[in-house]
């Protein structure tokens, strides 16, 4: 109810110390405990369960600095990241744009993160706590082999990850969306869960995959067969997309990735695409253009297990995990669904 009032003054504020406003501000709060969500809203993905279906998307807390304090907003779990082994700065400013007439953002940060060790020693430090907090791994920029990259990372993050997410698929970060072509794609899998397995040989986390949506049908075949080969966890449809629909804001030509509003339906077509080509044998997470409870609704019956936003928060406020569950309930209870298992799908 506030955010509203305080938004303009906000959008003052140049977006990425926006950004890092809202970071130092959460950090303040201190942990909540979680809300308690309806029964119906629960369900089981790749051996984890999820209070909700709502998540936050890497982007946000890139350096694992708030995954409690976003599950206490009512998150169904949390994504942190990208991370890399070491350090970077990212590209050079500015780097991330409103683009408020489209409710969209552009952003071309380039994996910035303060490296593995500063975001290990935190999810150290919450292991224990309650809530799902999956761990998104990338390579650096400079690095030599970047497949060797993604195995270094699995190998830190698994002990202290609800899952592992492979950014394959930044456009921000030149020549990475490379890697989900399928002979470099299959081997760089087999590195991550060599990696994983070696650490975690009991209780290892499941694999998510992040993908582009800017992929071909031929694309799109072949990462659903090395998903259900690989045995993965889920695949995450899709990231920011280097298309640009008609755009009404002053930012429209900025390089980058475009998330938000004119995602929507391209995310959501390929969300339906992977689903006929897994043929439903991959849980997906649906992410790209999610700002209210009928947009959740939509990418669950068309397919998705779980759901991601993170440009609609920057609109919409904190508050809009509790405000999308809530949504959630009154659409299930309209529509005859009892669990969101049972909707997934059924469009």
């Amino acid at each position: 109810m506030i955010y509203p009032l305080i938004r303009p003054a906000l959008f003052r504020i140049e977006a990425e110390r926006a950004h890092g406003l809202a970071l130092s501000l959460l950090k303040r709060t201190g942990k909540s405990r979680a809300p308690t969500f309806p029964a119906m809203l629960a369900s089981e993905v790749a051996g984890l369960r999820f209070a909700n279906p709502v998540g936050m998307a890497a982007g946000f807390d890139k350096n694992a600095e708030v995954a409690d304090q976003l599950i206490g907003l009512g998150f169904g779990y949390a994504e942190v990241g990208s991370l890399t082994p070491l350090p970077q700065q990212g590209n050079p400013r500015p780097r991330l744009f409103r683009l408020v007439e489209d409710r969209a953002v552009i952003n071309r940060l380039g994996f910035n993160n303060q490296g593995a060790d500063a975001a290990l020693a935190r999810l150290r430090a919450r292991a224990g706590n309650p809530g799902i907090v999956g761990v998104n791994i990338g390579a650096n920029k400079d690095s030599a082999d970047r497949v060797a990259d993604y195995g270094k990372m699995a190998r830190i993050m698994a002990p202290y990850a609800s899952y592992l997410a492979v950014n394959i698929s930044s456009p921000n970060t030149p020549g990475l969306r490379a890697l989900q072509d399928e002979s470099a794609l299959t081997g760089l899998l087999d590195a991550v869960i060599e990696a994983r397995d070696a650490v975690c040989p009991a209780a290892a986390p499941p694999i998510f995959l992040k993908v582009a949506p800017d992929l071909e049908p031929a694309d799109i075949d072949a990462i659903a067969r090395i998903a259900i080969d690989k045995r993965l966890g889920a695949l995450i449809v899709a990231n920011t997309t280097i298309s640009r629909p008609s755009l009404a804001s002053a930012h429209a030509g900025e390089s980058g990735g475009l998330s938000g509003a004119p995602l929507r339906n391209m995310a959501h077509q390929r969300l339906r695409d992977f689903r006929s080509a897994t043929g439903g044998a991959v849980p997906l997470v649906g992410v790209g253009g999610i700002t209210t409870a009928e947009d959740a609704w939509a990418r669950i019956r068309a397919g998705a297990s779980l759901v991601q936003l993170y440009s609609a928060m920057v609109y919409e406020g904190p508050g809009i995990a509790k405000a999308i569950c809530a949504g959630l309930v009154k659409l299930m209870q309209r529509d005859g669904f009892t669990s969101i298992a049972e909707a997934v799908g059924s469009e």
